[in-house]
């Protein structure tokens, strides 16, 4: 089990089934019609030239053209082409998503494992293979569309950064924004960890040893009798003393935070003033990331917008309604470990526990939730317009079945946001769950259409730091992913249908 596992597992998934949609699809199909004969004009040499209807950066298309270089030697040699260009053909191109999604399933392992280090291996393995399976994330796997290829630069910024590598995660930072420039968000969000981190770090430099050695004691205590008791084998591999320590820390500040309201203001008190002492050696790590943000806002200006094409249709807009389907959507893609009993009744208790706070609180959520979906929910002309899109169903049958609806659905929203924050700090400081919030809506406020795919990096952030523990909701995650993708690749496949007022043949998607 481990790296070599996950990539077998997803394989297994990933090969297969790109050869059955590039048998029945073998011509682009949606947003394809752009990116392909865009690559291809790459792979003529053609650099200058461009479509003005594609709105990202070109970062995919130069990604092809490693992947299809490595490639080249092999076809050529067995004369299935002979020159480069007849090698960037729709299933070549396709590929490459298909090459990145085994990667980046990779990725998702080392991450979890970097994060638990005491978690059983084996239920790390069958984490990463479910993750791999997310819906959306596995969808576009077999077309040419930069969500496989944008996720699997912001995981490796990611992994890099929480392996204290700064400027190698920069680099992948500079792809991420390469592939899709909305990930310069991702950016600012990964180096403001990587700085909670290193302040974190620094305290824990600041124990005496013997001091270390009692946490180191305690934590392995503390972590083993909770992790044996759920999981009958662990991992061979020992974890390391500072591993335990950052555990036993992030354990004990959290504890301590849900007993005391000011725990928040002191954490944030304590991490600006460690940074204030650490500054020089923050401006020497993260300087990179500050290069990459000043050039793209020099990119902004030049540009006259974030897009590059089809400005008209991508115009930046307040729709805050996004947060609160985004909230919803990624509770019920892992539903099991939202919505169960036990989850709810915790929820409860610990309400209860702090009555006072919490019903401010959800005071609060629901005047910002209400306020959200009647002044800033936004009804985009292509939501309208295009029924081989899933939220186009979603927005007729459920949103906008009745003018009651929106405003129903609310305490599903609340109920959702609250599930997801407090799943969030049992492993993570308060301020870096408030991060996570804020870049998720900078993310998604500004998008005026509703995209399930938008939600797919801030959906892997919060499953990557979710503490599933329980081996019967992985796997009813893991089937219910499996029911979903068998579901939407049967319509996409099986299923077509015709316009009247356009020819060809049209499918469902995402």
């Amino acid at each position: 089990m481990g790296k070599l596992a996950v990539a077998v597992i997803t394989s297994l998934w990933v090969i297969p089934i790109s050869i059955l949609v590039n048998r029945i699809v073998p011509d682009p199909y949606m947003d394809e019609i752009f990116h392909i004969p865009q690559a291809q004009q790459y792979c003529k040499g053609k650099f200058w030239s461009w479509d003005p209807m594609i709105t990202t950066p070109p970062g995919l298309y130069f990604l092809s053209l490693a992947h299809v270089a490595c490639l080249f030697p092999g076809m050529f040699v067995v004369r299935l082409v002979s020159l480069f260009s007849e090698a960037c053909s729709t299933t070549i191109l396709r590929s490459t998503n298909c090459v990145m999604a085994v990667l980046c399933s990779v990725i998702v392992y080392e991450i979890i494992v970097h994060l638990r280090p005491i978690l059983d291996e084996r239920k790390a393995t069958l984490l990463a293979a479910i993750l791999a399976l997310y819906p959306l994330h596995w969808f576009y796997t077999f077309l040419y569309y930069t969500d496989v290829a944008s996720l699997t630069a912001v995981l490796a910024m990611y992994l890099a950064c929480l392996k204290k590598k700064y400027h190698f995660s920069a680099l992948f930072g500079a792809l991420a924004v390469f592939i899709r420039q909305t990930n310069i968000i991702w950016m600012v969000f990964v180096a403001c960890t990587g700085v909670i981190d290193l302040t974190l770090t620094s305290q824990c430099k600041n124990v005496k040893m013997d001091e270390l050695n009692e946490i180191v004691k305690e934590a392995s205590n503390l972590f083993r009798s909770k992790s044996v008791t759920e999981d009958s084998n662990m991992r061979r591999r020992k974890p390391t003393k500072a591993a335990y320590a950052r555990k036993y820390l992030t354990f004990s500040m959290n504890s301590s935070r849900t007993t005391d309201p000011t725990g928040f203001l002191d954490e944030i008190r304590e991490i600006c003033l460690t940074s204030w002492r650490m500054k020089w050696k923050i401006i020497l790590s993260f300087s990179p990331f500050l290069i990459i943000l000043a050039a793209f806002f020099a990119f902004v200006r030049w540009n006259g917008s974030v897009v590059l094409g089809a400005k008209e249709a991508h115009t930046v807009s307040l729709h805050f309604a996004q947060i609160m389907y985004f909230g919803l959507i990624s509770a019920l893609a892992a539903a099991p470990l939202h919505f169960s009993l036990n989850h709810g009744a915790k929820m409860l208790q610990s309400i209860w526990k702090n009555r006072a706070l919490s019903l401010s609180q959800l005071l609060v959520a629901f005047i910002v939730g209400f306020l959200s979906v009647h002044l800033f929910s936004i009804a985009h002309p292509y939501l309208l317009a295009d029924n081989r899109h899933y939220p186009f169903y979603l927005w007729r049958k459920v949103i906008g079945a009745h003018w009651l609806m929106k405003y129903l659905l609310i305490p599903f929203y609340v109920y959702s946001w609250f599930s997801i924050f407090s799943i969030l700090v049992k492993g993570r400081q308060r301020t870096w769950v408030l991060a996570y919030f804020l870049a998720t809506a900078a993310v998604l406020v500004p998008a005026p259409l509703i995209e399930f795919r938008y939600y797919t990096i801030p959906f892997f952030f919060l499953m990557l730091h979710s503490r599933i523990d329980d081996n019967r909701s992985l796997i009813l995650i893991g089937l219910m992913y499996a029911v979903i993708n068998t579901f939407t690749m049967t319509m996409f496949l099986f299923r077509p249908f015709y316009w009247s007022h356009e020819p060809g043949v049209q499918r469902f998607i995402w």
